[in-house]
């Protein structure tokens, strides 16, 4: 199966397939088969590390939208990046 760049890139960032979808006017099934394809869990068992919402340095989260400082958005993808390797250690 022939893996479109764009989708893989935003995989391995950690968007969920329907945002990947919305994003890329694709269909979910497309990103699923992809993501399948690159042997990458759903984005779902990943606890939502990483916030779809990082760009606008905000998260939703049960109180609301906080924003996230820089520093945490980068632990924010480093514990990811990490989850995505399969490295239990740096998690803390």
């Amino acid at each position: 199966m022939k893996i479109r760049a764009d989708i893989a890139q935003l995989i391995r960032d950690g968007h969920t397939n329907a945002s990947i979808a919305h994003r890329l006017r694709c269909d979910e099934t497309t990103v699923a088969s992809a993501r399948r394809a690159l042997r990458m869990p759903p984005a779902d068992l990943l606890g939502r590390l990483y916030a779809e919402a990082v760009p606008t340095g905000r998260v939703r989260s049960a109180a609301g939208r906080q924003p996230l400082s820089p520093a945490q958005q980068a632990a924010n993808r480093a514990t990811l990046a990490a989850a995505l390797r399969g490295d239990d250690t740096a998690a803390a």
